[in-house]
């Protein structure tokens, strides 16, 4: 309220223009909610509640199953301990925060409802047996759990999912469905490996089904019913098109759930790298410099990325907008920058400084108003991390020097001394958070320092690249992320690998002589044993012919570790 009134005092004295840019953080009250240990275990005892209460609903669809008495409470209480135990010790890293826990514990309850009504649906059509069980919906904690929050959580949702249904299916055969659960589960998240496409998670339940199908029928042959027509469309039919319509329900879902959780899967990461989007537009016609160098990081760090295991397509979507903040004074930054009229030159250093900072919150106003994916965001504010505008820094110490000559001649007075105080020249931070961010800052880095290079060779881009990433690292700006030593050596080598593929020699090439008719290709020329293979006319119609010189064999990197 105060800034307001502050904010509109300078307006009307015209010391503001009235625009304020916006900023990239959520309540703390939200943030409070996301880790707070009541949260966790309030998220924990509805679990336990809504449990009891399937179990009730399940109790009453089929005589036998697990009542709702004090033994079955102590069995779910048993389960509960063992999902925290589990999710604390094993998996601490992949469920981060109580929106996830949220997800986690919610799939399992629908998926454990899901049993609830299918069993109620079965016992109706008087389903019994092995055909009972498999017309479960086996996949679908499995399938979402994996495609959101990794592969490791997709067993665990496997694993519990199918502890949970026990307590419901004591009655059916509680031996098929374990086997039947843990089977479809575990396979579903196999063939999540990679799943970039939203087909696929049609596929994947079309699998599921299949497989459930087969599994169904191998049951059925263990007994001595005879397969009829109508008893082989229940057995094959009613598996199948439980894992289909699975698949088909996880595809039409994935998008709320990612909108609700805050999650953002592999496929979103994919549909996001469009180019044609309206600020990728923008910076390839206002910005052309800084677009094609955003491309570059991009390639930089997805291929980063892939080495080391980290999400390849959420560093290619984040690297193509981190420097959209630089559509505010594109002139101003060395790649959009007219050769023959550096801005600069009239600027002091101080505020040549401030304008090449601003970039970032320019970045992070543009970002949210796009309403880009938070992770973009964040890579937005980290990219630079704390670290300094070193050329700007010694420039504002060199007029500083200069200044003091002027006052030592007495043409100058001391008032007239600039202060120059590093913090100034620091980007605000904060630094890179996670890997794909510290990836793209290290890929920012790298790239633009390669353009400098004269006669790239690999020698000299694996001697960029470490002392790049030593002085970050001396910095303190990989202190916050988990990139590991081995991580990082990982890293480099593919930047050198990258570098060297984007920076090759070309074959220099002549023009057709007037006559019209190529030059005749020189005889080559041997030295101690060793041909040079000189300039091969082209096929008719060429005009271009190449020219290769004699060079030694080019030695692979040396180790990055």
């Amino acid at each position: 309220m105060f800034e307001s009134i502050r904010r509109a005092k300078l307006q009307r004295e015209g010391l503001s223009c009235g625009r304020v840019r916006r900023k990239h953080q959520e309540g703390d009250l939200l943030d409070e909610l996301r880790t707070h240990p009541v949260v966790t275990f309030l998220l924990f005892l509805g679990f336990f509640l809504v449990t009891g209460v399937l179990m009730q609903a399940g109790a009453a669809v089929i005589p036998g199953t697990v009542a709702p008495q004090p033994l079955a409470y102590l069995l779910a209480v048993a389960l509960v301990t063992a999902m925290v135990v589990h999710l604390r010790v094993s998996l601490i890293e992949d469920v981060e925060d109580n929106a996830e826990l949220l997800l986690v514990l919610g799939t399992l309850l629908l998926q454990f409802a899901g049993h609830v009504l299918m069993l109620k649906f079965g016992h109706r059509e008087g389903w019994t047996g092995a055909l009972l069980v498999m017309a479960l919906p086996h996949a679908f904690a499995p399938l979402v759990l994996s495609v959101t929050l990794g592969r490791r959580i997709g067993l665990f949702g496997a694993i519990y999912g199918t502890l949970l249904g026990t307590l419901v299916c004591v009655a059916v055969n509680p031996l098929i469905y374990l086997a039947a659960s843990v089977l479809i589960g575990f396979l579903v998240v196999l063939f999540t490996r990679r799943v970039r496409r939203r087909n696929r998670l049609f596929a994947s339940g079309l699998y599921a089904g299949a497989l459930a199908a087969l599994f169904s029928l191998c049951l059925h042959m263990t007994t001595d019913t005879p397969l009829d027509s109508t008893l082989a469309a229940q057995v094959l039919g009613v598996p199948f098109a439980v894992g289909v319509i699975t698949g088909l329900l996880v595809g039409g879902l994935l998008p709320v759930i990612e909108s609700l959780f805050g999650v953002t899967t592999e496929i979103s990461w994919l549909e996001l790298a469009d180019l044609n989007h309206p600020l990728m537009k923008r910076l390839s016609m206002e910005a052309p410099g800084t677009y094609h160098h955003s491309l570059v990081v991009a390639n930089l760090s997805e291929a980063a990325s892939e080495a080391i295991g980290a999400n390849a397509a959420m560093s290619r979507v984040c690297a193509y907008f981190h420097d959209i903040g630089k559509l505010a004074k594109p002139e101003y930054f060395i790649e959009n920058m007219d050769p023959a009229d550096n801005p600069h030159d009239d600027l002091t250093a101080r505020m040549s400084a401030l304008i090449l900072i601003a970039h970032v919150k320019d970045g992070v106003d543009l970002a949210i108003k796009h309403k880009l994916n938070c992770s973009v965001i964040d890579v937005i504010e980290q990219h630079h991390g704390t670290s300094m505008t070193q050329y700007f820094y010694n420039r504002a110490l060199q007029q500083q020097a200069e200044v003091q000559r002027l006052v030592g001649e007495g043409k100058a007075k001391e008032d007239d001394v600039p202060k120059v105080s590093p913090e100034v020249f620091r980007y605000p931070g904060p630094v890179p958070q996670f890997k794909e961010s510290a990836i793209i800052s290290l890929a920012d880095a790298v790239e633009s320092a390669s353009r400098a290079l004269e006669k790239p060779n690999a020698s000299r881009i694996e001697t960029l690249v470490d002392e790049l990433v030593l002085d970050r690292m001396k910095d303190g700006q990989l202190d916050e992320c988990d990139l590991t030593i081995s991580d990082l050596a990982r890293v480099k080598a593919s930047f050198v690998k990258t570098l060297l593929s984007m920076m090759h020699s070309r074959i220099k090439y002549q023009k057709t002589a007037e006559s019209g008719i190529p030059p005749a290709a020189p005889k080559p020329e041997v030295h101690d044993g060793l041909t040079i293979v000189m300039d091969r006319p082209g096929a008719a119609g060429d005009t271009a012919t190449g020219e290769f010189k004699k060079r030694s064999a080019r030695k692979p990197p040396a180790s990055a570790a």
